[in-house]
């Protein structure tokens, strides 16, 4: 006999109660079937019966056992992540840090956690990885997408084989704003290009480079031409270069040639983790610049405190890399659903605040 909801208030229970599936179907005034049904997402259940019902866990701040729930689904989920080595390049150091701390949290459930590791200057590296990676089967794969053909291959065999996929740092256009966290990378050009105008506010030529060039890196140009391009009375010239540092050697002379050629430029905007190289190559040249880069490696940090990097802007790959792994655990685990997108704040880092961002 099922017990109206007025009947029994849910101040008569105690507050440090645990509470079973029998004491929910009383205080909502439904079956236990039913509340069965709203825990676990199966079956069919009234509208008014599922509102009545989420009321009553909202009031009692209901949460699952996911001990108890782990060991009753017998189900051990694979959640598999394919990111760049850190020992190859450093940016992935954090987001490496990040996905440790998920899999602690989680380990003691039913997940299986494996990492691939690709070399982030080698697509073959990267297809090889991904190939591995899916011939253990698993239940989905979170990726950092840094070759960007290569990673629509990935998708395809991912999708054939019935993998779920998620990404994070890198977006890919083919994925529709699903399952991906990161930072807005076309505003954060935005900011970027925001920031240089506050610092040379008359007509100046303006500098965007890319140092070892990925596809994720045109949104930030695009957003950074469209900040300009809607502020029309910023008539900044801006010159795209590509700039390859695999050979140090010559990465120098190019960066040479580059500012030889451009005499005007005074700022620049450095699209990815690498504004330390080009200050670094650009020793000799004795050229007063404004620049704008990204995220906070050791080199980076103290280019930033030295006054030779204006702003950095942090896109948090440790943060990434967690919450990728967190939000599947608990999506399989729980049936929470994975957020469509988790676009990260915006941070810009100076001199004055970036004590707050070290480790």
């Amino acid at each position: 006999m099922n017990i109206c909801v007025h009947s029994i208030g849910i101040n008569e229970f105690p507050v440090d109660k645990k509470y079973t599936i029998k004491d929910i179907a009383q205080l909502a005034g439904v079956s236990k079937g039913t509340v069965d049904r709203v825990l676990h997402s199966r079956g069919k259940v009234s509208e008014k019966a599922n509102e009545r019902i989420n009321e009553v866990l909202k009031e009692i701040d209901y949460r699952p056992n996911p001990i108890a729930r782990s060991l009753k689904n017998s189900k051990v989920y694979k959640i598999f992540v394919l990111l760049p080595d850190p020992k190859e390049d450093p940016y992935w150091i954090p987001a490496n840090e990040g996905i440790k701390e998920a899999v602690k949290e989680f380990n003691p459930f039913g997940v299986r956690f494996e990492k691939f590791f690709y070399n982030p200057k080698d697509r073959a590296s990267f297809l090889e990885k991904a190939n591995m990676a899916l011939q253990a089967t698993p239940d989905v794969l979170l990726m950092a997408p840094v070759f960007h053909k290569e990673s629509l291959e990935v998708f395809e065999n991912c999708q054939n084989k019935k993998v779920l996929v998620a990404l994070f740092n890198n977006y890919i256009d083919v994925f529709n704003n699903k399952n991906f966290i990161g930072q807005d990378l076309h505003q954060s050009g935005r900011v970027a290009a925001s920031l240089i105008d506050k610092m040379q506010p008359q007509k100046c030529t303006i500098a965007i480079l890319h140092i070892n060039e990925e596809a994720h890196m045109r949104q930030k140009v695009n957003g950074f031409k469209e900040y300009f391009e809607d502020k029309k009375s910023s008539l900044h010239p801006i010159i795209t270069y590509s700039l390859n540092a695999e050979n140090l050697s010559l990465f120098k002379n190019d960066v040479f040639d580059f500012f030889e050629k451009h005499p005007k430029i005074s700022s620049v905007f450095v699209t990815n983790s690498k504004a330390h190289l080009l200050i670094e190559a650009l020793k000799d040249l004795n050229r007063d610049l404004s620049i704008v880069g990204y995220d906070l490696l050791k080199e980076n940090i103290t280019l930033l405190e030295n006054g030779k990097i204006d702003f950095l802007i942090h896109q948090k790959p440790k943060r990434q890399a967690y919450l990728g792994v967190v939000n599947l655990a608990e999506h399989f685990l729980f049936g929470k659903p994975i957020p469509a997108q988790n676009l990260l704040p915006i941070d810009v880092i100076t001199s004055e605040n970036v004590i707050y961002y070290k480790d």
